[in-house]
């Protein structure tokens, strides 16, 4: 798991679908070795990009409603939402370039 803010499913709504900021949701689990990869990459980002997006870790262990509402299969997978819908998602490690790929339209 990274450093990121833990999100729990009551914060949903409130951190997700009522943000004015494009909001990354990383899906990890404590006994998932990628996920343990990806993690420094995304606090990295979300260090560089404070203020332009809000990034939060989703333990699926401990949040399977949101798993499951969000049809996550494979960890890590993350999911991006602007004005709380779901704009964009990713499976799997990937690299630094990738994710700033990936993330950079929705800024």
């Amino acid at each position: 798991m990274s450093n990121l803010p833990a999100l729990q499913t009551p914060e949903f709504a409130s951190k997700v679908q009522k943000a004015t900021l494009p909001v990354i949701l990383d899906f990890s689990a404590n006994w998932c070795s990628p996920c343990k990869r990806l993690a420094p990459i995304l606090e990295s980002l979300a260090e560089e990009w404070s203020g332009k997006a809000s990034f939060f870790s989703v333990d699926a262990d401990t949040n399977s409603d949101l798993v499951m509402q969000f049809g996550v299969m494979s960890l890590p997978t993350l999911v991006i939402f602007k004005r709380g819908k779901e704009v964009g998602r990713m499976v799997g490690l990937q690299s630094r370039e990738k994710l700033i790929e990936f993330v950079s339209p929705h800024l």
